[in-house]
């Protein structure tokens, strides 16, 4: 039975991204639980981890309830440490650097190094954030040819922030155009992107969603009108399948999803 009061800890000695999606896949595997999430970065000295584990046993005598730690941590030293703390421990560094290192023959550093120490991947990475920021919603058709993908959806159908995923994890060059109601209204493609009809990917999304998300930005205005939301998906898709146009449904999907379905379907390949 899901226990209410439970904390989870999501502990690591650099950002805590790993740590967070690892343990969240976790997590999610159990319906119905419900926890109090904590994240400590940069937990990176034997100082702040002593700290930490006062935090963590501090949390178990409140709630009466071992708190569950999920760390990502590859100084041994500071990992040993918090192994101390009264939790249940899910290290992902032990659970695969000991495989590795017996399966390879040899040791792992157990350090932490800049992940900066590439500078060709990092310099990939922010020149297609760069990108994709200058040729969001449409802003500029300046060297849109030089985009490996262009996103186009109705308004808050989730293009942007899945450029922006694009071009930071994978450093692809995404731009992306909002479907204007003027748009919408002809037969053929924008003129801004039908010069690059092979790079277009289309993004749409359930009407009542998109209602939902307008409805927090422009409170009931015509924008986000149920029936506007409506009529703005169903000429959009339409458009889509008259042009050609590979598209996905953006309702039920993480950003993470997206990422993957459009590098599949538009056979991209990461640049780092």
């Amino acid at each position: 039975m899901p226990q209410a009061r439970r904390r989870a800890f999501f502990v690591s000695d650099r950002t805590g991204i790993t740590s967070e999606t690892l343990g969240e896949s976790l997590i999610e595997q159990f319906d119905g639980l419900k926890l109090k999430r904590s994240t400590y970065p940069y937990v990176d000295s034997t100082d702040k981890a002593h700290g930490l584990v006062q935090i963590i046993n501090r949390s178990a005598e409140e709630d009466e309830l071992r708190p569950i730690v999920f760390a990502s941590i590859a100084n041994q030293e500071v990992a040993e440490i918090i192994q101390t703390a009264n939790a249940l421990h899910i290290g992902f560094f032990d659970v695969f650097l000991n495989r590795l290192e017996k399966e390879l023959g040899m040791e792992a550093r157990h350090s932490v190094r800049s992940r900066v120490h590439n500078l060709e991947r990092y310099d990939a990475r922010m020149e297609a954030v760069n990108f994709s920021l200058n040729h969001d919603d449409g802003m500029s058709e300046k060297n849109l040819e030089d985009a490996d993908v262009i996103l186009m959806g109705v308004s808050r159908s989730g293009k942007t922030p899945t450029c922006l995923y694009l071009a930071l994890q994978y450093g692809i060059r995404a731009a992306n155009y909002p479907l204007t109601p003027d748009d919408l209204d002809t037969t053929d493609l924008p003129r801004m992107v039908k010069n690059h009809k092979h790079k277009l990917f289309g993004l749409t999304i359930q009407p009542e969603r998109l209602h939902d998300i307008r409805q927090e930005r422009r409170p009931d205005s015509r924008y986000a009108n149920l029936n506007t939301c409506r009529n703005e998906v169903a000429d959009a898709q339409a458009m889509f399948r008259r042009h050609n146009i590979p598209f996905t449904n953006t309702t039920h999907k993480s950003v993470e999803e997206l990422a993957v379905a459009i590098m599949q379907e538009c056979k991209l390949k990461r640049r780092f």
